[in-house]
């Protein structure tokens, strides 16, 4: 009898763990889910790209600002699309990054 006693406790301590696990789980991609909610995306015509290596540089220039969380540059259509937080920096402020390392980003209309 106390050997079903313990085969169920630890049964129900694995079911209860399993479910702690898994409201946790839902409660980091609510979390993930939200923070994405918040960030925007603009893109930008940059100019004076002349070489494979200066999206690098225009890159970095972007990146550096605060609120950025991630950049695509498309070398060949000379398009770089910027995905940021609203709340800690806007569009104006990552063109003029670009533009001051000497790659004029232009704001695109959505």
């Amino acid at each position: 009898m106390n050997r079903k006693l313990i085969i169920a406790a630890a049964f129900g301590a694995i079911v209860l763990g399993g479910l702690t696990v898994v409201a946790q789980s839902s409660d980091e991609a609510t979390a993930l889910i939200a923070e994405e909610a918040t960030l925007t995306s603009a893109t930008f015509s940059v100019e004076n790209m002349t070489c494979a290596t200066c999206p690098i540089a225009v890159s970095k220039a972007m990146r550096r600002v605060e609120g950025v969380e991630s950049v695509e540059i498309d070398y060949a259509t000379k398009i770089a699309t910027v995905v940021f937080d609203p709340d800690e920096t806007n569009a104006s402020e990552i063109g003029a990054a670009s533009t001051s390392v000497g790659y004029p980003a232009a704001l695109l209309d959505s």
